[in-house]
């Protein structure tokens, strides 16, 4: 029920307005903020003393002190939901982009969520194919996990984002169901396009949910966006027992965002200007993700971020590794020699993986391939500078053997097109032809009896 209007604003800033004298309203309360015959929506973020501070999600900019009326609406931001979402594209508050109608449904939630009991999560398992060899097989992406893409500027982390959505599925049983909630933040008009056109191009936009907030938008909006997206995937996973994977790109402009608000609050900051909750505010998106004991569904995340001077110390890479479990980094070597996806194999990893792969799940000699690549791949590295110093004429026959597999693993196991779908068979097949050129001593990680059946 809404609640008291005010005329006047103490004071606007930025994204925050202030309205003095109010009694009776909550924290995270949806309000209308009306000037000139137009509605800008926003919400309560502090409150105390008879004063409420108000984020507005379109900003302040060209709102008057004396004339704008704030209505109070009794209740916090929501979103109206329903499975005829699938195949569409959304704003931040979950308007049509798409020229369709409104989502037309009974069930609206609050776009905060619900807090979730830990005794009630249950251990992720299973895993989400993505076609992509250099994840699939090195850093298996689990049913219920969280699992990042460290990025930079200028890294292909669009497009793999984009091939992700397209690609991603499960190995459906009796009854699975499978959906994608794609959510930006920030992206250009060509990138918005680009993931647009890529969806519909191969038919997997009726699986997948979009959420759009262009780099034109209110900067604001985008601390809506990926709440928004979830809320939706929680409907999905637990009133419909959807699997849902939630892409997220790119969250260095959502904590961006969080700083900007934080900075015209006045707040004390921590580093790099960031608020000192940022940590908690992240955490509060990451750990959405999950499976709950009796529904069967489940959400799994990939957020994607972007590292300001490829530097992974950055507070924002930094705190979400500490919540997540593990990353895919992307490498710029490998992208200046021409690798797509530019998978920095050494420092990728997935904390889940062995709980979701081998026998039943994958294929039984996924877990000793996945050691045998990480483990050869690690020595071709020193090999490689060993012989930066002596030459590579210098090198042994069994580390020239080394250095090879280097080469053809990157160009071919790593290396693949953007609209390529490899299984989990391919992508161990060929693993296994990689090792056919390496001397049998080299291959330690494997067991004999699956060396002999494969190589001989």
């Amino acid at each position: 029920m809404p609640g008291m209007q005010y005329v006047g604003l103490a004071a606007a800033n930025g994204p925050l307005v202030i309205v003095e004298g109010v009694s009776g309203v909550g924290y995270d309360e949806l309000v209308e903020v009306s000037t000139g015959g137009a509605i800008r929506r926003g919400k309560v973020i502090e409150i105390g003393g008879g004063r409420a501070v108000i984020q507005v999600f379109e900003g302040s900019s060209g709102i008057g002190l004396k004339d704008t009326k704030v209505q109070f609406l009794g209740e916090p931001l929501s979103v109206a939901l329903s499975t005829d979402m699938l195949g569409r594209v959304f704003n931040a508050v979950g308007d049509p982009l798409d020229g369709g109608p409104p989502v037309v449904s009974n069930t609206k939630r609050d776009v905060n969520g619900q807090p979730l009991n830990p005794v009630a999560r249950e251990y992720p398992r299973d895993c989400i194919r993505t076609g992509i060899s250099s994840i699939d097989v090195l850093s298996t992406l689990v049913r219920g996990q969280k699992l990042p893409i460290f990025s930079g500027n200028g890294l292909p982390h669009n497009v793999l984002a984009a091939q992700i959505a397209r690609q991603a599925n499960i190995t459906e049983k009796a009854g699975e169901k499978f959906a994608v909630v794609f959510a930006t933040m920030g992206v250009t008009n060509d990138t918005a396009e680009f993931f647009k056109r890529s969806f519909e191009e191969s038919r997997s936009a009726g699986k997948t949910v979009m959420f759009l907030n262009l780099a034109n938008d209110p900067s604001i909006e985008r601390l809506i966006v990926p709440r928004t997206a979830l809320t939706v995937a929680e409907y999905l996973a637990y009133d419909h027992d959807f699997h849902v994977l939630v892409i997220l790109t790119d969250l260095t402009n959502y904590c961006e965002a969080l700083r900007e608000v934080s900075s015209s609050r006045g707040e004390v900051p921590s580093r790099k200007g960031y608020p000192g909750y940022l940590y908690s505010d992240l955490a509060s998106l990451y750990e959405r993700a999950g499976r709950i004991h009796g529904r069967r569904g489940s959400i799994t995340q990939i957020p994607i971020l972007t590292m300001p001077n490829d530097d992974i110390s950055h507070p924002v890479p930094d705190m979400t590794g500490y919540i997540t479990e593990g990353q895919i980094v992307l490498s710029r070597a490998l992208h200046q020699r021409g690798v797509y996806p530019p998978v920095n194999i050494l420092t990728s990893l997935s904390r889940l993986m062995k709980d979701g792969i081998g026998e039943g799940r994958t294929r039984g000699d996924h877990p000793p391939v996945a050691s045998q690549l990480n483990a050869t791949y690690s020595r071709a590295q020193d090999v490689q500078a060993l012989a930066s110093v002596i030459g590579e004429e210098e090198l042994g026959e069994s580390d020239r053997k080394v250095l090879e597999f280097s080469r053809s693993f990157e160009n071919r196991f790593v290396k693949q097109r953007q609209d390529e779908n490899r299984s989990f068979e391919e992508s161990l097949d060929l693993a296994w032809e990689l090792f056919r050129a390496l001397p049998k001593a080299a291959l330690d990680r494997l067991p004999e009896a699956e060396v002999k059946k494969r190589i001989g």
